[in-house]
């Protein structure tokens, strides 16, 4: 079976059922998406299909079809074909910005609550508070950094629109 992830095309052999995660970080070496709780309830192992979020760990491989997956690692790229830069930047506006309100601690929620970030502001660039939280609904952070998550959100919105 083929899978196209952060814009190449991966031959795989895995049986059909098994979770995308797993193919993503036991066949391709990807680190980004992490096994968090099994149970699609903390987000840790987010990727986007055709920029939508989906919890990697209970999607079967076989559900991706020929859809483009992109996980952490692929965001800045993700990043440069929305905006249609001729270049992608060394890291997407919401990883930046996570680095400079030192949002992630022990990296637990960093994956998941990144690739939503980006779901969201490709999809509503400027979104109000409540939106944001909205949107966050369901991603845990083990360390409570909530309040930057939010700064780090707004940060990366108001430099999207530069």
């Amino acid at each position: 079976m083929q899978i196209k992830v952060n814009d190449k095309v991966h031959t795989i052999d895995a049986d059909p059922d098994t979770p995308l995660l797993y193919v993503l970080a036991d066949d391709l070496g990807l680190k980004g998406p992490r096994f968090g709780c099994g149970l699609a309830q903390c987000g840790s192992c987010s990727v986007l299909v055709d920029g939508k979020e989906i919890r990697s760990c209970v999607t079967p491989v076989s559900s991706v079809g020929d859809g483009h997956i992109v996980t952490l690692e692929g965001l800045p790229q993700f990043y440069a074909a929305t905006k249609k830069l001729a270049q992608a930047p060394a890291r997407h506006p919401v990883q930046q910005a996570f680095i400079d309100e030192q949002a992630p601690q022990c990296g637990y929620c960093y994956n998941g609550i990144t690739v939503k970030a980006c779901e969201l502001l490709s999809q509503n660039p400027q979104p109000s508070d409540e939106q944001i939280r909205e949107a966050m609904d369901g991603h845990l952070c083990r360390c409570g950094t909530y309040p930057r998550i939010m700064k780090a959100i707004k940060r990366a919105a108001l430099e999207m629109q530069k």
